[in-house]
């Protein structure tokens, strides 16, 4: 992967500024294009790398760009521009950054090793082959599968329409043409095959409902609630942006599945919201989340090493949520889930070795299904389903807002333990 762009608005100098800018700039780069979970990591570790390495760092932020002021003692301040893409496909890069920059703060490593190690990180491999991740993501969709419609039908659906969602997201790692418009290609040929072979009897569930497991991989709920954390946590420019986009993102996947709806004939009232009687037994239940947390590993390069803890953070998401929902409801068991899932990621990410906080938050919160939630409202609402298209979409804000207030919340509850203090990002 190319490095991040950098756009230093003076000439370069031959003095100490130089090595030290290079690095954080690459740094921050790496740290951009996986932040797609949010930019936490940019604004707490960014300016302490750089107090480590003897220069003082302030970082002007939005969701695609970096603005970073460096100077060092005796040399003039220099500023660098890094932009890029936010995603969360290689969290390999997250979890190896984590050592390095501990390192860095310790002062066990300078500019010019930290620069080398950062080489290795960017220049490795995927830690599984194509097809590995082709299967985690086949994996992931089934393991979502019964959230959705606990049936053995749906579960048989989505094998086959998980598979060819995964070969178009294989393949877009090949032809990056693909991947401007991939979820937009891959809602269409989901909903085309849907349509077409599966969804001729509504006994089976609404068209959506079989859909949406397939498609759980391109919907948004992630940068949804990124968005609304990074709100609540006062970056207000970028969670701003990032709301907009997670938005855009899920118009694309319904536009997606009306034009499938367009090419098979059928029509929109096709587009109801109806699930089918259930009939999996609860060990099916229990056992597809292990099935999604596997799925998890292998679709988004987290090292395997890590299966364990979030498979433990997995299974504690869904116990609270379950019984905090009997307590008090959807809305407020989501946000019970939410505090302990951050809590509990917070304590497992202590030490440099352990998996990253943003790494550990993600499989558990998955499970909260927000994403979904604006999938289902916006095709209901193409349908001509009114009430209950903004039925959902009213949860979708509701339970949007409970799972970023609950992370913040449980964050503030047990604060992460950062190698310096730094000032916060100041936004745009």
């Amino acid at each position: 992967m190319a490095r991040p762009e950098g756009a230093p608005e003076e000439p370069a100098a031959a003095d100490g500024t130089e090595p030290v800018t290079a690095f954080l700039a690459r740094l921050t780069g790496l740290l951009l294009r996986t932040s797609g979970e949010g930019a936490e990591l940019i604004a707490r570790e960014v300016p302490a790398v750089g107090r480590a390495l003897g220069a003082d760092v302030s970082v002007l932020l939005v969701m695609d760009a970096v603005t970073l002021t460096v100077a060092v003692p005796g040399a003039p301040a220099r500023t660098v521009i890094v932009r890029a893409a936010p995603e969360v496909a290689r969290l390999d890069r997250i979890a190896a950054l984590k050592p390095l920059v501990a390192d860095v703060c310790a002062g066990r490593a300078g500019a010019a090793e930290a620069s080398a190690r950062l080489d290795r990180i960017e220049a490795a491999p995927a830690p599984y082959p194509w097809w590995l991740k082709l299967l985690g993501i086949v994996l992931f969709s089934l393991g979502f599968a019964p959230l959705m419609q606990p049936t053995w039908y749906e579960v048989g659906t989505t094998a086959v329409l998980a598979t060819l969602a995964a070969v178009l997201v294989v393949a877009s790692d090949r032809v990056p043409r693909l991947a401007r418009v991939l979820p937009l290609v891959a809602s269409v040929a989901v909903s085309v095959v849907t349509l077409g072979l599966f969804a001729g009897d509504p006994a089976h569930g609404g068209p959506v409902l079989l859909m949406l497991p397939a498609l759980f991989f391109f919907v948004p709920g992630d940068y949804l609630s990124a968005a609304a954390a990074e709100l609540g946590a006062g970056l207000i420019s970028t969670g701003a942006i990032r709301l907009v986009y997670a938005g855009f993102l899920l118009v694309q996947l319904s536009v997606g599945v009306l034009i499938g709806v367009y090419v098979t004939g059928t029509s929109t009232e096709a587009l109801f919201d109806t699930a089918a009687e259930a009939d999996l037994p609860r060990w099916v239940l229990f056992a597809s989340w292990t099935v999604f947390t596997a799925g998890t590993v292998l679709a988004f390069a987290i090292p395997r090493h890590f299966l364990w803890p979030l498979l433990a953070l997995v299974y504690l998401t869904v116990g609270v949520l379950s019984a905090a929902t009997v307590l008090i409801g959807e809305t407020g068991g989501t946000f019970v889930a939410a505090v302990v899932l951050a809590a509990a990621a917070t304590l497992l990410s202590r030490g440099p070795e352990r998996p990253p906080r943003l790494l550990l938050v993600l499989p558990g919160f998955f499970t909260l299904t927000v994403g979904s939630l604006g999938m289902r409202g916006l095709t209901t609402l193409a349908g001509g389903h009114v009430v209950d298209g903004f039925t959902d979409l009213l949860e979708l804000v509701l339970v949007v807002t409970a799972i970023a207030v609950g992370l913040v919340l449980g964050a503030t509850l047990v604060p992460e333990r950062s190698p310096a203090a730094p000032p916060p990002p100041t936004g745009l």
